[in-house]
């Protein structure tokens, strides 16, 4: 078996796990967990020791004296099982070859000092993926904790989020554990872009106001909504300037908003769209030229318990300030609709969605998703709800024709073993 062991936030290691090290004839791990293990006497003499650093040739090391019969132990950090290196040995090895020993994970030590739950918190890992996940994650979740790593630590969080989320708390976690060392910094994310970091375990993302939320049962972030294209009734708004549901219904299947995206919802009006996105646990901008529809978003997001972000001018003008999208909904526009497509189509990572009532705009809005490297499609949607008549019968009432164009990006053409895919 090859041995895991979680340590370095604090907790002595059990002698179940001092007594595997005991044993161990090679052991493998980070400068740091070698070290503090040698310092503690804790390394047996016998063992070859070896570094930590690029995973492959650690794999190999391990693999050669797996292969030879010899012990094998793998010092990591916390819980080596929560976003660690149990995910690569069980790949490499299969999760029958190990025995893994967990310490505690870091997020756990954070919350803890913070005396905070964390049922509630969602976990997104920085460590060699894009931070703009991490950030829109944080945008959207009132409690997030973000594992850091090169390129993505406080200061490139904080930077993400000081124009487009100022008012959220970090709380820097450094060097869990190191009872000299450890130290947790409550700041801005201006402030956290403004200084260097070392040692940095954990960041805690919060909405103070909903630091505390209900009792739960499941863990995570919220939910996924138990239904969605809601009615119109459940939005307040003005002289019926809403996305009527029948079309929702649609844009969100076409949008496919999920945990950490950004979705655009350009011409908000009652922001229906930008809260059903929010709602799916993505992070939601809704930009919208009236003050009065401005303060409907608010009141909307607000009755639904979603954070988006309300941004009161004319696309495309106040589209620059913005980070690029996943998705986009434009729901308006009127005679400037073909320049605002086409600024949304050449930022959108995945797709946009139009909807529109005049025949006549049909073609330049498909022209301006065509023009920005996109493939496109759409319907006429046209539905009758039912309606009451006198003498407790029904009939049907017909909704405005609205057409829903939209323009998805191609996937990158993959090339494998000189074949493309």
């Amino acid at each position: 078996m090859i041995t895991v062991i979680g340590t370095g936030t604090g907790a002595p290691l059990a002698p179940d796990a001092l007594a595997a090290l005991a044993e161990a004839t090679l052991v493998t791990g980070a400068a740091r967990h070698l070290a503090a293990a040698e310092a503690a006497a804790e390394l047996p003499p016998q063992a070859k020791q070896v570094v930590l650093g690029p995973l492959a040739p650690a794999l190999d090391a391990v693999a050669e004296h797996h292969e030879r019969g010899g012990r094998a132990v793998v010092l990591a950090s916390g819980d080596p099982g929560f976003f660690g290196i149990v995910r690569a040995l069980a790949e490499r090895f299969g999760p029958q070859e190990l025995d893994v020993r967990p310490g505690t994970a870091s997020v756990a030590v954070a919350f803890a000092r913070l005396g905070l739950p964390w049922d509630d918190a969602l976990v997104v890992s920085a460590h060699g993926r894009d931070l703009r996940t991490a950030a829109n994650v944080c945008r959207a979740h009132p409690k997030t904790a973000v594992l850091t790593g090169p390129g993505a630590g406080p200061a490139e969080l904080g930077a993400e989020l000081a124009r487009r989320a100022p008012e959220r708390l970090l709380v820097v976690a450094s060097a869990l554990g190191d009872p000299e060392r450890e130290r947790l910094v409550r700041v801005s994310p201006a402030e956290a872009a403004a200084r260097e970091w070392d040692a940095v375990s954990v960041i805690v993302c919060l909405d103070e106001e909903k630091a505390l939320s209900p009792v739960r049962t499941v863990a995570g972030g919220r939910a996924t909504p138990d239904r969605w294209a809601l009615d119109e009734s459940a939005f307040t708004h003005r002289d019926s300037m809403i996305t009527k549901a029948e079309v929702r219904a649609l844009a969100l299947a076409r949008l496919g908003p999920r945990l950490g995206d950004l979705v655009w919802d350009i011409g908000a009006g009652s922001g229906s769209v930008a809260v059903e996105c929010a709602r799916f646990g993505a992070a939601a901008v809704a930009v919208e030229k009236t003050a009065e529809g401005c303060e409907h978003v608010r009141a909307n997001a607000a009755a639904h318990g979603v954070d988006v972000r309300v941004v009161h001018g004319a696309a495309p003008t106040v589209l620059s300030d913005l980070a690029d999208p996943d998705a986009v909904f434009i729901g308006g526009g009127g005679r400037e609709l073909p320049a605002i497509v086409t600024a949304c189509a050449r930022r959108a990572r995945r797709s946009v969605v139009v909807a529109l009532a005049a025949l006549d705009r049909v073609p330049a809005v498909r022209a301006a998703l065509a023009g920005a490297g996109l493939e496109t499609d759409g319907v006429l949607l046209q539905s009758s709800r039912l309606a009451p008549l006198p003498g407790d019968v029904t009939r049907l009432a017909a909704t405005n024709p609205v057409f829903l164009l939209w323009g998805d990006r191609p996937a990158p053409v993959s090339v494998v073993e000189g074949a493309v895919q």
